[in-house]
């Protein structure tokens, strides 16, 4: 390892960075690397304005992924070598304003359903009931589920944060069956070893299958089921910012975008979005 990668790790370190967002600023920076054959310290400001025409003109990467090469780049020049005005002049492609294929509530249930295994059918009735990001969902441990408050602790979620969120009645009922059966030790959902969580990409993987099996065709993968929590507790007439607070965001602008996606909010109060297996089977007993 080179000196210089070393204290950019470092630095990430100081600064609390997510496991995954290190990974992805190295990758980036090692890719600026292996194109000049070169050390980043020693790649000149016009160099890497024309790595950056390349990454788009060449390499045809979507804006997303350009940004993700600009924030890794002015983190690694600012913060770690120094140069403050670094980026200025740099532009990436403006990412594209579009509309997600919403789930609806009968399509979220549906696909929630859709599993046989127990286990894997509440991973994602969790995920959906409390609009979970997946590495906070896979995280989840024994110890962070009040059943008395009906509330959940995720603990260091995206930028280093806690935070409490709700257990809708139905949801906390099932975790408690979910807990009498199966009685996990640690993680709420293990993998194959009880000792090891469920991997994030195994969580994705159920998520597919449910998908399929319910015969949904709507594009997204898991995060679709915090996509929908978020815009059908605005559609029950959840206030934004509490909504904010329990999605997690730390700019309420970015909590904002869900009422774009929806045509109508008033702000009243917020539902338990889920059916208790008790009520899905009385509704199919009537279809």
């Amino acid at each position: 390892m080179t000196p210089l990668r070393q204290k950019m790790i470092d630095a990430m370190i100081l600064r609390g960075f997510a496991a995954r967002t290190q990974q992805s600023y190295l990758y980036a920076v090692t890719q600026l690397a292996k194109h000049y054959h070169q050390s980043p310290d020693k790649i000149s400001n016009e160099d890497i304005l024309a790595f950056f025409l390349y990454l788009a003109k060449e390499k045809k990467l979507a804006g997303s992924s350009c940004r993700l090469h600009l924030n890794a780049l002015r983190f690694l020049y600012r913060e770690v070598l120094g140069r403050a005005d670094f980026g200025r002049e740099i532009k990436t492609p403006k990412k594209p304003q579009r509309i997600p294929e919403l789930l609806t509530r009968q399509e979220a249930l549906a696909i929630v359903n859709a599993l046989a295994n127990f286990k894997h059918r509440m991973l994602l009735m969790t995920c959906y009931g409390c609009g979970l990001r997946v590495s906070e969902l896979v995280n989840l441990q024994v110890k962070h589920l009040d059943h008395e408050r009906q509330l959940i602790r995720i603990e260091q979620a995206k930028g280093a944060k806690d935070r409490i969120v709700l257990m809708p009645p139905s949801l906390a009922q099932d975790l408690e069956d979910y807990q009498r059966s199966h009685r996990p030790a640690h993680w709420l959902f293990h993998g194959q070893q009880v000792t090891r969580r469920l991997s994030i990409t195994s969580a994705q993987r159920l998520f597919h299958n449910a998908k399929r099996r319910a015969d949904i065709h709507k594009q997204g993968g898991i995060h679709s089921l915090r996509h929908a929590y978020a815009t059908h507790q605005l559609e029950a007439g959840m206030p934004v910012h509490q909504l904010q607070r329990l999605l997690g965001h730390s700019d309420v602008r970015t909590t904002m975008r869900y009422i774009h996606w929806i045509p109508r909010h008033d702000p009243n109060a917020g539902v338990d979005l889920l059916v208790s297996r008790s009520e899905l089977a009385e509704e199919q007993a009537h279809e």
